[in-house]
């Protein structure tokens, strides 16, 4: 399971200061706390933060890489922006996001090329956001045939289904799954990742809506996740599900949590 920590994001308001007030303590700790408790990758937003977005995100990834070894998650919808921590970045890193919209695609593609990286790809395109799982894997399919094309490796592309909030559209977790399962089918190689937050939005006990979900959408094939590495209840959610899909040989993974009192 790849995990995607999420907490530098400059939705969140802290986030946003740090970013503008260029307070790299803050930035290194939040990375170097989530690296800890099992992110793969830091996600790094800085939109929200005003000011010169390229700049400050070429600040924030070198910050970042400072205090970890994760890659970067370097997520915006500015190709200048993505350009500039690219630059910045050592090693390969994780894009998000691609989509099927035809100016994110000319203006993120070379990039994808150009430096080697992960691609999240969103089922997303000039009509719309579909609510539906068959249009959700039409879109995946074009744009993983588009980006395969053009020798990215499968194995390098993160096909996002984009979750919706069941609490106004309470058939999206039915087709989310749906979804999952038939990207896992007709895209094999590919991975399929999800930022969770979004099916419980507007709904009280969040916490528990959106570990249960992930459980049921690893359970349909999904095997990477945007989400809080520090929700221990989250984590604990993950490492038992590994454990129940026979993705942890003999419980190897689950057994030194517990010892460790990880568990939640």
């Amino acid at each position: 399971m790849v995990i995607v920590g999420e907490r530098l994001n400059s939705s969140r308001k802290a986030v946003a200061r740090a970013i503008a007030d260029r307070n790299e303590m803050f930035i290194r700790l939040e990375a170097r706390r989530q690296e800890e408790a099992g992110a793969n990758f830091i996600d790094i937003n800085v939109a929200a933060a005003g000011g010169d977005e390229p700049a400050q995100m070429e600040w924030a990834v070198r910050v970042i890489q400072q205090a970890t070894e994760a890659p970067c998650c370097i997520d915006s919808p500015n190709p200048n922006a993505l350009a500039a921590g690219l630059a910045s970045h050592r090693g390969p890193a994780m894009i998000n996001s691609i989509s099927g919209e035809r100016a994110r695609l000319e203006g993120v593609l070379p990039l994808v090329k150009h430096y080697g990286a992960s691609v999240v790809a969103l089922t997303i395109e000039d009509a719309g956001m579909p609510s539906n799982a068959r249009d959700r894997v039409r879109i995946a399919s074009a744009v993983v045939g588009l980006l395969t094309a053009e020798d990215i490796p499968p194995d390098r592309i993160f096909v996002d289904p984009l979750v919706r909030a069941v609490s106004t559209e309470p058939a999206q977790g039915r087709e989310l799954l749906d979804a999952i399962r038939r990207l896992r089918a007709e895209l094999p190689g590919v991975h399929v990742i999800a930022g969770l937050s979004n099916i419980s939005f507007g709904l009280p006990g969040r916490s528990l809506l959106n570990r249960t979900f992930l459980a049921m959408a690893m359970a349909a094939g999904l095997d990477a996740a945007i989400l809080d590495p520090l929700d221990r209840k989250l984590m604990s959610a993950v490492c038992a599900a590994q454990a129940l899909l026979a993705e942890d040989e003999f419980c190897v993974n689950y057994l030194a949590a517990h010892r460790a009192e990880i568990l939640e």
